[in-house]
């Protein structure tokens, strides 16, 4: 029997970007095939030099639909096979189409907790709580060993059972533990969306005028919480034509607000609407337009709205009159990080300037310090791997053996 060899191109020392080869001398895949987070926009010629692109490969397994985990499928040869969940496939293709190049690959499907077959490894995909919809880890099992990815996932969002549940009857003989540690060392917080479910709704109801919120629309968990605490208030939740096509993708494999729904409106704005028209979608924008309101009703009755805020929306809210007052809040729904970037600044300023109180309501869509030590004990593994952080060489007291691995180092396991 050959042996099986571990190599992270990319995700040892950093968060994000992941790219994690496993091979025998029968085959070969590619967990994940991320964008690094610092990469400029426009950078090209990002996939690690110690992935060799001229040998076959028998599938990239895309573990979920955020861009340090997929960025990079462009740059990959066309004729390397996708892996993936089926919403996974579609927030991709839905993505790629309105804000870049669209990516056309042979995407298949896997379902959770059945296995599948990709070259010689047997994997068994495990949807898990995430931030993103459609997060699943991945057990592998090739040349008589066993190696289980947790991918990102964490262990308070709407889906958190699904954890319990694995670490109640984790795999067994596990050999290596793939895992990430993004909050190793921070003080993110990491309390429960319905914890935020009742902060929002105390901010709705002591708020006069309108709430504008700004949070990412593939942070389904988040649009959900969200809409739940307007109908408590009796507010409408404003999405943009993006979210909105983004809750109607995802509506065949889960319940969510979809638009048409009670207290959820669509706004129409005339950049957005450009957007989609210059990409074919006019369909798309007159049947939203059913669904939908102005921008410039948004300047009326500002105790009924709960308002998507981003920087690409602002100028077409300040053009409709509609500009955040005294009365109004604004919560950043986002890691704080993000707040200091070009588009956190604008939205920022522009409240600042309308003297809008802000309140930051969010919480993490990574496991905490103590949820990856639980997890990691539970699973039993021979030998952690760590990736995807930034605080592995400090406190890691309580988890498995850890082997540290540098970019590019083969393991044999």
């Amino acid at each position: 029997m050959s042996d099986l060899r571990l190599t992270v191109h990319r995700s040892t020392q950093e968060i994000g970007g992941n790219c994690i080869e496993i091979a025998t001398e029968e085959g070969r895949v590619i967990l994940d095939i991320g964008r690094p987070l610092d990469a400029p926009k426009e950078a090209t010629g990002l996939l690690p030099e110690t992935l060799d692109l001229k040998r076959p490969m028998d599938g990239i397994l895309v573990s979920h639909p955020h861009q340090d985990h997929y960025g990079l499928l462009p740059e990959a040869p066309a004729d390397w096979p996708v892996y993936c969940g089926e919403p996974t496939a579609r927030l991709i293709e839905l993505t790629s189409g309105i804000f870049g190049k669209p990516i056309q690959r042979d995407f298949r499907h896997w379902k959770s907790g059945q296995d599948i077959q990709v070259g010689p490894f047997r994997v068994r995909p495990y949807l898990t709580d995430h931030s993103a919809f459609d997060a699943h880890m991945l057990l592998l099992e090739g040349a008589g060993k066993r190696i289980l990815y947790s991918g990102d996932f964490r262990a308070h969002g709407r889906k958190s059972k699904l954890v319990e549940r694995l670490m109640a009857s984790p795999p067994h003989d596990i050999d290596v533990l793939l895992m990430e540690g993004t909050n190793l060392g921070s003080d993110k917080p990491c309390v429960t969306e319905d914890a935020l479910e009742d902060e929002f709704e105390a901010l709705f109801r002591e708020t006069a005028g309108r709430v504008f919120v700004t949070w990412s629309a593939q942070n389904v968990d988040r649009t959900v919480t969200l809409y739940r605490a307007c109908k408590k208030t009796r507010r409408a939740l404003v999405v943009d034509l993006y979210t909105a096509e983004v809750l109607e993708k995802l509506g065949a494999f889960a319940k969510l607000p979809q638009p048409g729904w009670p207290n959820l409106k669509v706004v129409i704005t005339s950049n957005f609407s450009r957007l989609y028209l210059g990409k074919g979608e006019g369909e798309f924008v007159d049947r939203m337009a059913k669904h939908g309101i102005s921008a410039r009703a948004l300047a009326e009755s500002p105790e009924k709205w709960v308002i998507m805020t981003r920087s690409s929306l602002i100028e077409s809210y300040r053009n409709a009159g509609v500009v955040p007052t005294t009365t109004d809040a604004w919560s950043w729904s986002m890691w704080r990080g993000y707040l200091p970037t070009s588009d956190g600044q604008t939205a920022q300023t522009w409240f600042n300037e309308g003297g809008a109180r802000a309140a930051h309501i969010h919480t993490s869509g990574h496991a905490s310090t103590a949820d990856l030590r639980a997890f990691a004990q539970s699973t039993k593994a021979r030998t952690l791997v760590p990736i995807h952080g930034l605080a592995w060489d400090g406190d890691i007291a309580g988890f498995p053996p850890i082997r540290r691995l540098a970019d590019g180092e083969t393991m044999v396991v």
